[in-house]
């Protein structure tokens, strides 16, 4: 007994048990990507062994408050936020066993108190003729990879005897859909392909039957004269009768013809038919098969099928049941062994102990734009102590006798707009949770600044080595990046205008840079964000031409270019094409080395797009090959290119009393509801300031231009007032669009840690007052650009009016924002780590501005609407900085040992020691950080939508990242993981989790958080440089260090 709980406290239990979790979760999220949610859970999440580890967890923690004594006084912080992780685990399990939850649907106008239940279940009522059993709803969970068992059995009660029953699982077909499997022996079929409401439909129609499709009766050979549309085959052909006119349309030689009611007729195959309510195409002769039902493609919208056999009374007759996760249609009656079951698989019907009314459906776009910026529910509920309004949105839930409704969707298909409503009960399950939150923010903050905690002893160890070190050794790797921008060449054909000429034309042409100036400051609607013609026009030349100006012009001399002059602009190579893509340059055919295309490279003399088709077949594969991504790249900078020659996207007039605030395009004012004088100033002034321009760069005099621009601002003030930015707004985004801070910022970081390499290097061999000066002097530089960074992540926030790490790009800024804070806070006495820093941050920005991260700013999903985003979001990627840094420092530590020799030993050693105590304090920070904003999130989570953990890939690797981290603090106390090289080492290792974090989820792995848009992702060749490069300094180090450092 002493020997099982000895282990049960060990800290190798501890070790083994975060290794499981974390790796347990780690396949989780790869088996939901590929085969959703329920099989995640039913698999591992939902599994008895995935709980029991957090079972042995808790053992683990319980045995250790003793054997590490945390219950004495100094140690209450650990204990706290140890505790505050058991009362975690309890509320998650209350919520599992106790809580439910739900969808809740109403239609405007109408009143519910029943909503569908988040869990799927078998529900099935019993009878017997004379007498009912009450409903059974047995859960259900089954696994689309694998095998599953499932029953459930009972007995029914009646005055003579109970009859037992049971159902069993026979089959399971997750995404179920029919299919034709042909065979000589089956019936014949016709594929009916139909697209009435504007999406394709397909249909087998059997031999001899009816099928109603979108409420015309279709049948094929269908003895009764019901059929609105008869196929039949008649002497070796397909023909056709129909009780409506209609027409038909070959594609294959664009003929048309006619098709007479009731008169039968021969049938074209491949050939659209439009008769009555129905577009259809039968693209093949009936084929002889057999349907069944098959696993289709994942999709949240298809549903499942369960085979069941159902027993009574040695009885068994055998059901099949289409349903799934919110289903509550499609049940079926069976009648065994004396007993009727009506049984459905789907969700249960769940009441509450009050009503709802939607009164009204609320959808707020952004300005001129089809995209939801907001959407609320008025709703009155009704309930026999108290009736009252509500408005439920986004971030704003009804909160009522322990039910909780969130925002989650909405529906307008219908005739009447539909509200989806999250519901919530888990009062006790969220009380537990939400007391052991509180106690793991404040056990976690108290670590950090309570006395004799290990952080504390870190601090103390570290002041202690800076003491007694007299010089500092330091081998330091740099890889320098350099960065050319090659030469245009293109080859033309000879009736082509030439570049030189294209070049001249363009620079004859160019509207003068004063003038340009004052056009930045016009406002334009661009999918719903007001910005100045500047940001306009800096974003369509970056997306066209990857590029920054173009042949020497400003992008608003660009653009002011295409406004002028549209049809040259189709004979300017402005796209830009992927480099090594040799098919896409053969396909438009122009040479091999060339760079930019023009729009007349991708139209053929008779106008036809030479890539249509190629695009079209790209955009319909789920994986697509380099050459599908780089032409759909190219032809979505075709469309941008060609919309900004016909002007549509150029809007830049408000629709006066539009309640969308919608501006419009020149081109687009005729169908606009402006009058009298409006109408023909909107009409007018843009083909007058056309003229003046060309006027204005032929006498140098501009003034009759800038009136016409200074008319179209004072319109906007006018009748765009609402959303119209402000001056100063307008003047700081394009200061900010000139000034490129974070492109800028990237360089001269770059930049000061190549030079406080170089100083700290020679600081070590000669220490002189001159080199410690300068050492400083470009240490407070750091801290200088660290001001600038702040200052213009304060300036982007104040543009787009919201918390800049939204996105990508914003997120990547901040990171390395954070990674700087970190680093001057933990390197005020070490010059080593302030150099690292800088080293690490230049990198980041870099990385941050690659042609594959777009800097635009946009608008912001309603569901980031929140000042949740400034809490948990901010904190979560915060601290990957401090965990950034602790990377970086591990590869210094690792690199000093590599290098480590008899004469330098016992500097290095003391380096090592610094490097190692600088790292897990960095460390420590950031897993406080880390967990505490992966925990808000989860708080977040529920304010908004009733869900404080639902397993979503991007907090699930956020979790994995913490038992990471936290098995890198716990190697200390576990025997053979002592060491500093082990510390180090795993310190790299651990950085891995980030990345998938961050990276490998947002583009491998679907869900909330995600920008993956089921594309397959090719793992970048620098992974496999860095696992090499870790792995070659790990085996070099672990020499040195065997030899040199370990007792």
């Amino acid at each position: 007994m002493k020997k099982l709980l000895n282990f049960l406290y060990s800290t190798r239990l501890m070790a083994i048990l975060f290794f499981l979790f974390a790796t347990a979760m780690a396949i989780a999220t790869f088996i939901e990507n590929d085969y959703g949610t329920q099989t995640s859970k039913a698999l591992i999440y939902n599994a008895w062994w995935f709980e029991a580890i957090m079972v042995f967890f808790v053992i683990n923690f319980f045995g250790n408050i003793f054997r590490y004594k945390l219950y004495k006084k100094e140690k209450w912080p650990v204990l706290m936020f140890h505790a505050a992780f058991l009362l975690i685990l309890v509320g998650a399990g209350i919520t599992r066993y106790h809580g439910y939850e739900g969808i809740m649907l109403i239609k405007e106008g109408e009143t519910t108190d029943k909503f569908l239940s988040e869990t799927t279940y078998l529900n099935a009522i019993v009878d017997d003729g004379n007498s009912q059993k009450p409903e059974i709803n047995a859960p259900i969970m089954l696994s689309a990879w694998g095998s599953n068992s499932w029953s459930y059995a009972d007995n029914f009660k009646t005055d003579k005897n109970d009859i037992d029953f049971k159902f069993e699982l026979v089959d399971y077909i997750p995404w179920a859909e029919k299919k034709l499997i042909e065979d000589e022996n089956g019936v014949e079929h016709l594929f009916f392909v139909e697209s009435s409401e504007g999406t394709r439909h397909e249909h087998w129609i059997k031999k001899g039957t009816l099928q109603n499709i979108h409420g015309v009766l279709v049948g094929f050979e269908a003895d009764n004269n019901n059929a609105s549309i008869n196929f039949t085959n008649k002497d070796g052909a397909l023909k056709m009768i129909s009780k409506d006119d209609g027409d038909w349309f070959r594609m294959a030689d664009q003929k048309k013809g006619k098709v007479v009611k009731d008169s039968l007729q021969n049938f074209q195959y491949l050939t659209l038919h439009n008769i009555g309510k129905l577009q259809f195409v039968i693209p093949k002769p009936a084929e002889k098969g057999i349907m069944k039902t098959v696993s289709g493609p994942k999709s949240d919208s298809v549903l499942d099928v369960i085979t069941l056999d159902v027993t009574a009374n040695n009885e068994t007759k055998r059901v099949e049941l289409k349903g799934g996760k919110f289903n509550s249609d499609g049940s079926k009656e069976v009648s065994v062994g004396g007993l009727n079951f009506r049984v459905l698989y789907g969700a249960k019907i769940l009441t509450t102990p009050f009503s709802i009314k939607l009164n009204d459906f609320q959808l707020d776009k952004y300005p001129g734009s089809e995209s939801a910026a907001a959407y609320a529910s008025e709703v009155t509920v009704i309930d026999p102590k108290e009736t009252f309004d509500y408005r439920i949105f986004m971030n704003h839930i009804l909160d009522h006798r322990g039910y909780k409704f969130f925002q989650a969707s909405y529906d307008l298909s219908g005739e009447k707009e539909e509200t989806h409503l999250s519901v919530n009960h888990d009062f006790l399950g969220t009380f537990v949770t939400y007391l052991g939150y509180s106690l793991l923010y404040i056990g976690m903050i108290c670590i950090l600044f309570a006395k004799n905690t290990r952080f504390d002893d870190l601090k103390k160890r570290l002041t202690k080595i800076k003491k007694k070190k007299l010089t500092m050794s330091v081998v330091f790797a740099i890889f320098l990046s350099s960065f050319t921008f090659a030469q245009h060449q293109n080859q033309h054909q000879p009736n082509k205008i030439t570049n030189q000429q294209i070049d001249s034309i363009l620079k004859a042409n160019m509207v003068d840079v004063a003038h340009a100036e004052s056009f930045n400051k016009l406002v334009i609607q661009d999918n719903g964000r007001m910005k100045p013609a500047h940001t306009f026009a800096s974003e369509l030349v970056r997306k066209v031409s990857k590029s920054e100006k173009f042949k020497g012009m400003e992008p608003s001399q660009v653009l002011l270019s295409i406004i002028e002059n549209p049809r040259f602009w189709f004979e300017v190579p402005v796209i830009y094409l992927e480099k090594g893509n040799t098919q896409i340059r053969e396909l438009i055919g122009v040479a091999e080395t060339t760079e930019y295309a023009a729009l007349t490279d991708f139209i053929t003399p008779v106008g036809i797009y030479k890539i249509e088709k190629k695009v079209a077949e790209a955009q319909k594969k789920k994986i697509k090959n380099k050459f599908e991504k780089d032409l759909i790249k190219i032809d979505r900078r075709i469309g941008l290119l060609y919309s900004a020659i016909g002007g549509g996207i150029l809007k830049i007039y408000p629709i006066p009393g539009d309640e969308n605030n919608k501006w419009v395009s020149q081109p687009e004012t005729s169908e606009a509801n402006f009058k009298g004088t409006d109408s023909v100033f909107v009409r007018q002034s843009l083909p007058v300031y056309i003229n003046f321009l060309q006027k204005g760069k032929k006498t140098g005099d501009y003034s009759d231009a800038d009136k016409i621009l200074d008319g179209i601002k004072k319109f906007q003030q006018k009748f765009g007032s609402e959303v119209i930015p402000t001056d100063k707004k307008i003047e700081l985004e394009i200061s900010y669009n000139k000034i490129q801070p974070f492109q800028l910022l990237s360089k001269y970081y770059g930049y000061l840690s190549f030079l406080l390499l170089i100083f700290v290097l020679w600081q070590i061999f000669i220490s002189k007052k001159l080199i410690n000066n300068t050492v400083k002097i470009l240490s407070f530089g750091a801290v200088g650009l660290f001001v600038f960074h702040t200052l213009s992540l304060i300036a982007r926030w104040y543009i787009s009016g919201y918390a800049p790490w939204s996105n990508a790009y914003e997120s990547i800024i901040f990171v390395a924002w954070a990674t700087m804070l970190f680093g001057l806070f933990f390197g005020r006495k070490s010059a080593l780590t302030i150099t690292a820093t800088t080293f690490l941050v230049a990198i980041t920005l870099g990385f941050a501005h690659q042609n594959w991260l777009d800097p635009e700013i946009a608008n912001l999903q309603p569901v980031l609407n929140s000042w949740w985003l400034l809490v948990h979001t901010s904190i979560i990627v915060a601290s990957y900085g401090p965990l950034s840094l602790g990377m970086i420092l591990g590869i210094f530590a690792l690199l000093l040992m590599i290098f480590t020799n008899d004469k330098n030993k016992k500097r290095m050693d003391l380096n090592i020691k610094e490097i190692t105590i600088i790292n897990e304090m960095s460390i420590t920070v950031g897993l406080v950080m880390l967990t505490i904003g992966n925990f808000l999130g989860g708080m977040w989570a529920n304010e908004s939508w009733g869900r404080y953990w639902g397993w979503d890939p991007k907090e699930t690797w956020a979790l994995i990242s913490i038992m990471i981290y936290a098995f890198v603090l716990h190697m200390r106390l576990i025997p053979g993981l002592r060491s500093k090289y082990t510390f180090n080492l795993w310190s790299i290792i651990a950085y891995a989790s980030i990345m998938m974090t961050y990276f490998g989820v947002n583009f491998y792995l679907a869900g909330l958080h995600s920008y993956a848009s089921g594309d397959r992702v090719i793992t970048p060749t620098s992974v496999y440089y860095s696992v090499g490069f870790v792995l070659i300094i790990g085996v070099f180090a672990f020499i040195k260090h065997k030899k040199y450092y370990k007792k």
